[in-house]
Formats: structure tokens, sequence, C-alpha cells
């Protein structure tokens, strides 16, 4: 099968398009036909090397967090699909490998499709909609009328987690770019900070939850805008030693993120907010929650271009400048 491949670490590297085997099929796994793969910050990240500490993959890796596509084959413990299925996942963090033209993975990772989405418009919610579910459900414990700012806004987080913030009842503060203020508008957003003309530090007050997507200036400055007992998340780092426990990283690499983190660490606890990083995990039966919510119309899917499998590197290279506003997608089939 062709996949897109990571030689070795480099900053932008291209990765290799090769001819590889077919994955082996385990048990409890499915043989998934890829049709759309999502492309995330995440896959970029991996590919600069940035996460070689924490997600030790052996190389070559074929890249690729986001799937969607039609079950071919299943393992002999599989109880919950069959062959012909339309289904989408993120595969686990040790393996994922969805810019290829099959994928196994492990069932509980999948979940059915969305009827009402394409293959491409599945594709793009995975990694984002599982992020902002973790984040804001499993993490935050967000209730209706709290507050809660989500950094990048027009981003793949930021729009699908606006519409889930909105959907449990809070308030919505987000920042985002003159030119994308309606967009998150029409998702829900109650509060929109234009971060080229306004400082959301001095706009915003007394937010139970922040969710962070951006750098260190930005999650430092974030505390300023939680009251006491409110709660900093961070998908962007730095990891924490309870992700390096969650893990099942080694006593050193513990030690490792406590460091990394020590310093975010003490600011919140000087202001009285705490803070936590989060890694998203593949998990099925959140996703089929997720599935239940697009199809009820609460969130909908913002997607921003659509390549061909074979301009793979061109996604990357577009998704790099920052400026898509919701998800990329590359698309197999079709």
């Amino acid at each position: 099968m062709k996949a897109f491949i990571v030689d070795r670490y480099q900053s932008n590297g291209p990765l290799r398009l090769e001819e590889v085997p077919e994955p082996e099929v385990r048990e409890q796994d499915v043989l998934v036909a890829v049709h759309a793969a999502g492309v995330n910050p995440l896959d970029a990240k991996i590919r600069d090397g940035e996460f070689k500490l924490i997600l030790p993959y052996r190389l070559p890796l074929i890249l690729g967090n986001d799937v969607a596509g039609v079950v071919v084959r299943v393992g002999a413990k599989v109880r919950r699909f069959k062959p012909g299925d339309e289904v989408y996942a993120r595969p686990d963090q040790g393996r994922i490998g969805t810019f290829a033209e099959l994928i196994a993975m492990d069932e509980a990772d999948v979940a059915l499709k969305p009827r009402n989405l394409s293959m491409a418009e599945a594709a793009s919610i995975p990694l984002v909609g599982l992020t902002a579910w973790q984040v804001l459900v499993e993490r935050a414990k967000l209730k209706t009328g709290q507050k809660v700012l989500i950094h990048a806004g027009s981003g793949g987080v930021g729009t699908f987690a606006i519409q889930l913030a909105k959907h449990l009842g809070a308030t919505v503060a987000t920042t985002t770019s003159t030119e994308n203020v309606g967009l998150v508008r029409s998702l829900g957003a109650d509060v929109v900070v234009d971060y080229k003309n306004e400082d959301y530090t001095k706009v915003l007050r007394g937010y139970d939850v922040v969710l962070n997507s951006l750098g260190k200036d930005t999650l430092e400055q974030s505390l300023r805008v939680l009251k006491p007992g409110g709660k900093l998340i961070s998908i962007s780092g730095p990891p924490d030693v309870e992700f390096a426990k969650h893990s099942g990283l080694s006593w050193p690499l513990q030690q490792v993120m406590r460091l990394l983190s020590f310093d975010i660490r003490r600011k919140a606890k000087r202001q009285g907010v705490g803070y936590s990083f989060v890694f998203m995990q593949a998990n099925g039966e959140q996703l089929s929650k997720i599935t239940a919510l697009i199809e009820s119309g609460a969130v909908r899917q913002i997607m921003d271009k659509v390549f061909p499998f074979s301009a793979t590197n061109d996604a990357m290279d577009y998704l790099a400048k920052g400026r898509a506003k919701g998800k990329v997608v590359v698309k197999m089939v079709g």
C-alpha cells in the first residue's frame, strides 16, 4: 500500500511517499480502507521531533492522526464492527498512520461515522472533537452557567470547542483575528476578542476555565482572567507530572515533566488556580457521543480545505501557515 512516511525528525521536512506492507490485523482490530485523513498541528510536531521525548516512535513512521473510511476486515474477537461499516477514529497514539491506504486500529478506538457527514468531513472531527471533549467534559467538568475562554477560536480545536461549550451551557469567550470574528460568533461565542485590536487580559475577568492551545506567553497571561479555583488547561504544553504518570513514562521522565511545568504550576498556585496538561487519548466511546451531537445538529464540522492524498505535503505546508479556519483534510477516494 502507499503511505506517507517520516524517515527522520526534521523541522518542516517533507514526508516520503512509499510502498509499504499492509498493517497486521490483531484479534481486536478493524482494518480500515482510508477514504480521508485529517491534518493536524500534532502531525507537524511529531515530524519535527517535538514529542520524541514523550512519544518515542520508531522511524520510519507513517504519519497521520485522523481517519474516516470503510472497514474491510476484522479480527477474530471484534464484535462491534463488520466489513462495509463506515467508521472514523483517532488511532491510539502508539498506532498512528492515517496517511496511508489502509490502517489497523483497535475496535475500542473506532466509532461509526456520522450519517450526515461525508468521509472528508468526518475525517476532520476525531482529534479535535476528542480533544475538546476531554478538556471540557472530562478535565474541566464544565457546567451550565460557567464561563470558559477558548483561545484560537477559528482553529480546528477552537471551532469544535466553542460549540461543545455552548452545548454544555457555558458562556464562551474566544480570541481570534479580525477576519474570523464572524465565524466564531456563528459558532456560538458570546464574547469575541480580536487579538489584533484588543488585549483579552484587560477585557475578560472571573472565568472558570481557560483552554489554551497557544504558546508560553499566552499560557501565563491567561492566569489573569481566571477566578480563584479556576482551571488553566493546556493542550500545547508544558506537560506535567500527572500526564507523565498516566502515560506510563519512567520516573526520570516524570521528573523532567515536573521541571518543565514547574514555572507555570508555581504561578498558577500563586493565583489560586490549577494548571494541567491534556494530551488527547483515543476513545471510541467518547467519539460515539460526539457522533450523536453531530447527527443532532448540536455541533457542526468546520473544514477549511481538502487536498488530494498525493498532495499531503502541500496540506502540511498549508496548515503550517496558521491561517486555516477549522480543519485541513487529505482525501484518498474520489
